[in-house]
């Protein structure tokens, strides 16, 4: 085995980069896009205060932003934009109603067809679209049929990930992979180039999912059952010798911690409403109007020395406290709703829908909020919000723009504009899969006519995209770039190769792929492809052998995100959705994957080698 030696000082600093950015990208506390952003400034202070010149090689510091304006980057944000526009346009709706038809005649058949229908649609579209068409109508069957949702959630989402494997466009990691690819001087593959070894392996993966996986899973109980805790209406009675007698509202809300809403006060003799204005005096006898939990209702009715009451009676065993005919409603926060990274206060939720959040929960389990307001929490995609409202509130919640309601009940949207939204999506794959025009065109071109026909509007389309991908992406082509002229990649290489010395041609193939397979359910899937790509084309050269395959294994050992909730945004969407934990991804992601990597191996050693 022989060892390669040291590689120069500005290699060594990008490998310390890169093990930086894959350790930030996995943090939870640290937002992916502040990471990314952190990790492109870096680049360009190292480049800038440390200029690289070796051996002919130079590195201008500019072009480390290339990445923005790099044509996987755009492709990927304009396939997320139609993607979004048949979800708005509703084009997907009769593939939704179809199914649903379909599950009450034959649950098994019908799981079959949906992973091939969820895979399929996923090889052309962003998953992301496809689960949430697909999460409402598999709920819907399972409570309609009074039969557990756990083995089909689960399953479909991850059909949707193993389709998006099988052409160039099906996700943004299989873009950045030919892309990169591409600048490395490797000719650049068609849409259906590697399509023959991924269909076989999705096929063995879709029999995997459809026989053996639901049987792995436990019986699971939705995320927000129907006990949850509910807010209340009540009436605090302020008596004469009440503590708030003369104080204003803003005082009296000191005296709780800030945490008493008054939505208004009725005022004797007559009982006129009052708004509950900051600088409002109370006075005896004035019934301020609250909505919160029973424990907090009690809990301001002996700080304030007031009276609750239950509409016109006193609180009491005969005269308990009533919902008003309030429902519940469980909504998934994705991406499109605007509101990943802000606080419910900040986009004025409760007064733009008219509903109460009563919990939030986030990685499968509810969080403990505390005193601490739910308004104040920093949304996360993925998160998963029980709210409550009266039927009219929850209609238009349900008909708001990027927001998926869960509880089974919502009708899925349809409008005149569907047939041309999907005839366009059609026709920029079938330009982009002839050579007519490269897909980056045939894209941007796809969202130009969307937008002209009045199918999407311009907020739906930046709804659509997202300031994690866009950075992660930038972020990971810079690193790519730095870690290529610098030879880091080389370096990690030839390590690679050393390390593996003993093991056939195939055999390292395969591990390059598991290698990527494991790192890619750690940190993000599109940073590890990027990286892993560059490596991939050293590791070809370092052996004499054809590079093609090595690429493929980097492309689809970043797309084995199966094992954990955190390895895909939509792995997320389903965890909510079906109340899983974290050990259903490994009970059925880790046997997907050893069985998508033999097959995947032995595919292009057999093919390509």
């Amino acid at each position: 085995m022989n060892i390669p030696d040291i590689p120069n000082y500005h290699a060594l600093a990008m490998l310390l980069i890169t093990a930086l950015a894959l350790y930030f990208f996995r943090r939870e506390d640290i937002p992916l896009q502040t990471s990314s952003l952190a990790v492109i400034s870096l680049l360009g202070l190292v480049f800038t205060v440390f200029p690289f010149h070796i051996d002919g090689e130079h590195l201008e510091p500019s072009s480390l932003f290339y990445g923005f304006g790099h044509e996987a980057l755009i492709t990927v944000c304009a396939l997320m934009i139609i993607g979004h526009a048949l979800v708005r346009t509703g084009a997907l709706e009769p593939i939704g109603r179809n199914l649903a038809k379909l599950w009450k005649i034959s649950p098994i058949l019908s799981l079959l067809i949906t992973l091939l229908v969820a895979g399929t649609l996923s090889a052309f579209v962003n998953n992301t679209p496809i689960v949430v068409l697909f999460l409402p109508i598999l709920i819907s069957v399972s409570i309609r049929t009074k039969t557990d949702s756990s083995p089909m959630l689960l399953p479909m989402g991850l059909a949707t990930l193993v389709g998006g494997m099988t052409t160039t466009i099906g996700t943004s990691t299989n873009l950045l992979v030919v892309s990169v690819a591409s600048d490395m001087g490797i000719p650049r593959f068609s849409m259906f180039h590697f399509a023959y070894p991924a269909l076989i392996a999705a096929s063995v993966a879709v029999v995997y999912l459809w026989l053996i996986a639901p049987k792995l899973l436990p019986k699971r109980k939705p995320t927000l059952p129907d006990t949850s805790p509910r807010l209340f209406s009540a009436y605090l009675n302020i008596n004469d010798d009440s503590l708030t007698v003369g104080k204003t509202v803003a005082e009296i809300r000191k005296l709780t911690e800030n945490q008493m809403s008054i939505d208004f006060i009725q005022r004797s003799p007559d009982y006129r409403n009052v708004m509950p204005l900051p600088d409002t005096v109370i006075k005896p006898g004035d019934r301020l109007k609250v909505k919160d939990y029973p424990n907090r209702l009690k809990e301001f009715e002996t700080v304030l020395h007031a009276t609750l009451y239950s509409g016109q009676h006193k609180l009491d065993a005969e005269h308990p406290l009533l919902e008003d005919k309030q429902t519940l409603a469980e909504i998934v926060v994705i991406q499109a709703s605007g509101l990943h990274g802000k606080t419910l206060k900040e986009v004025n939720f409760k007064q733009n829908f008219g509903v109460s959040v009563l919990a939030l929960h986030r990685g499968g389990i509810a969080m403990d909020i505390g005193r601490k307001s739910i308004g104040n929490v920093t949304i996360q995609t993925g998160d998963v919000l029980l709210v409550q409202g009266d039927d009219k509130q929850v209609a238009v919640l349900k008909a708001a723009r990027g927001l998926l309601i869960i509880d089974g009940a919502a009708d899925l949207p349809q409008s005149k504009k569907a047939p041309l939204a999907l005839g366009i999506l059609i026709a920029v794959i079938l330009v982009a899969a002839l050579g007519i025009l490269p897909i980056a065109i045939s894209s941007i071109c796809g969202v130009l006519i969307l937008l002209a026909t009045d199918c999407i509007s311009w907020d739906d389309a930046s709804s659509a995209l997202s300031s994690q991908v866009i950075l992660i992406v930038a972020a990971s082509l810079a690193l790519g770039a730095a870690m290529m002229k610098t030879g880091g990649a080389l370096y990690i290489a030839q390590l690679f190769v050393a390390l593996a010395f003993d093991l056939p041609p195939a055999g390292i193939l395969s591990a390059l792929m598991l290698l990527l397979a494991i790192l890619t359910n750690i940190v993000s899937n599109n940073a590890a492809a990027v990286i892993g790509t560059p490596i991939a084309a050293s590791v070809a050269n370092q052996l004499n052998l054809p590079v093609e395959p090595f690429i493929l294994a980097v492309l689809f050992g970043a797309n084995l995100s199966y094992a954990t909730p955190m390895a895909y945004k939509t792995n997320l969407l389903v965890m909510n959705a079906g109340g899983y934990k974290f050990s259903d991804f490994m009970r059925v992601g880790i046997p997907l994957i050893i069985l998508m990597w033999v097959t995947l191996s032995f595919l292009l050693s057999w093919m390509y080698l």
